[in-house]
């Protein structure tokens, strides 16, 4: 299997195993997607950690591979590659990458699906398809301006440099950088902490986040605003504000 999901504790691991360095051939892409879909339905999911190991974490699309498909093949497959990243940005759950060294090109598209990115000290991350004469096409020109801006953006992809894991932490590219041999366990505790959390009301917070910054503010607040009501409909709201009132803040169990 090149991905795998393995689940504990309410935190789902998606695992990208594709030695050496994790290239996103089809299979790949394909088996990404139908695990991110489970780890969507899957209740006993909570949260989701997308890793590559200890030493990659995906070093961008199988060149190999592309460099066989003409632009017909291409114009076939160019869909189903953004469905694959989509499916990833589009678990209705907390998605944190836990970025090991190098993330270019699909690598990087697909750390920008998670909510949040920890980094190792030792990351490089980029979108280097424009020295192969083309431009990213997993989502990176869209992703990437709206998590970093556009001027910011438009010069890792015009120029295809890599960034390092400081300087991707300035841009905002990534969250957090910890040492490299800690990266899989501190996004892990972020994921096992959301794990705890109302699952009901972490989906709508993630709902109204993205869909704001899809659309426009007047949609974004009409999704916010039917999932605020819709809240209270839910055991969660009953047991948090209770909880708040009798024990004081952050000590509620949520089911």
């Amino acid at each position: 299997m090149t991905v795998t999901l393995e689940v504990a504790e309410g935190v789902g691991t998606l695992r990208l195993d594709r030695p050496p360095m994790n290239a996103l051939d089809i299979a790949t892409q394909d088996r990404l997607k139908e695990l991110a879909e489970e780890a969507g339905r899957r209740d006993e999911v909570r949260a989701v950690v997308l890793y590559g190991g200890e030493r990659v974490f995906a070093a961008g699309a199988d060149i190999k591979e592309m460099r066989d498909m003409d632009h017909a093949g291409m114009i076939r497959r160019a869909r189903a590659l953004q469905d694959a990243f989509t499916a990833v940005a589009r678990i209705p759950k907390p998605v944190v990458a836990a970025v090991t060294g190098y993330a270019l090109g699909g690598g990087c598209e697909l750390a920008l699906c998670a909510d949040y990115r920890i980094a190792a000290d030792n990351a490089k991350l980029g979108q280097p398809e424009i020295l192969l004469g083309l431009i990213p096409g997993a989502g990176g020109t869209q992703r990437l301006p709206r998590l970093i801006g556009p001027s910011r953006a438009k010069d890792l992809i015009f120029t295809g440099r890599q960034v390092g894991a400081e300087e991707a932490l300035a841009l905002g590219l990534v969250d957090r950088v910890v040492p490299a041999a800690e990266v899989y366990e501190q996004a892990h505790a972020w994921a096992a902490r959301l794990a705890k959390g109302p699952a009901i009301a972490l989906r709508a917070a993630k709902e109204s986040v993205d869909t704001g910054l899809e659309t426009g503010i007047d949609t974004g607040l009409a999704v916010e605003r039917n999932w605020f009501a819709g809240l209270f409909a839910t055991e969660d709201r009953e047991r948090g504000m209770r909880s708040f009132v009798e024990e004081g803040p952050g000590k509620a169990k949520f089911v």
